[in-house]
């Protein structure tokens, strides 16, 4: 898995998908607990329509049954979520799964386990996408840097502000939210963080 800027929204027009992919955004994310099934898939097929005229890719959010009904690219499940057993079992061999985590217990739990293929590290700061989720800090970001092999995205109150901090701890991948979205110009948004990664990546190169 290569990408590295992963916006997750909830239902939001096409218009804003495409401009956040135009930026560098590599997969999209719908995570809308708002909806309801049908409303998840008609979301979705936006999703996936963006996805698809950019070359990203699409993942839904803790449902793998209606991730195969909308056709996504994969899964993302928390800890309260369906296992990452059962999710790969119904999404099958080539789909994503990935994985929310919040602490090194839970990163390391992650790292060993065959169905997962990318983890989610945070939230670093609170965030109210997050309600109630205690932040971890960046010391779980620096013990991802040092531990988790497989790819991982820092996620939580990452933005223009705060990406530095959390690429300097070790990151090399971000999920973001408000970061775009509340963009006035989520192109050039997600320009802005793209080129923040880019640099990292050519500096450790």
């Amino acid at each position: 898995m290569h990408a590295r800027l992963y916006l997750c929204a909830p239902a939001v027009g096409g218009d804003v998908l495409r401009a956040a992919l135009r930026g560098g955004v590599d997969v999209i994310q719908l995570r809308d607990h708002a909806l309801d099934d049908d409303g998840i898939l008609r979301a979705a097929a936006v999703f996936r329509a963006a996805a698809d005229e950019a070359g990203a890719l699409f993942v839904l959010n803790d449902r793998p049954d209606l991730a195969v009904a909308c056709g996504a690219d994969g899964v993302h499940v928390g800890q309260d979520d369906a296992a990452p057993a059962l999710a790969r079992a119904v999404m099958g061999p080539d789909a994503l799964v990935g994985r929310s985590t919040h602490s090194p217990a839970e990163g390391a739990e992650a790292q060993a386990d065959d169905d997962v293929d990318y983890i989610s590290v945070g939230p670093v700061w609170a965030t109210p996408t997050k309600p109630g989720r205690p932040p971890t800090g960046l010391e779980y970001v620096r013990w991802a840097a040092a531990n988790v092999s497989k790819p991982w995205f820092a996620i939580g109150g990452v933005d223009i502000g705060t990406v530095a901090a959390v690429l300097d701890a070790g990151a090399e991948r971000i999920v973001v939210v408000r970061a775009i979205l509340d963009s006035a110009d989520p192109d050039a948004a997600a320009a802005r963080l793209r080129a923040s990664l880019e640099a990292v990546g050519s500096g450790r190169a």
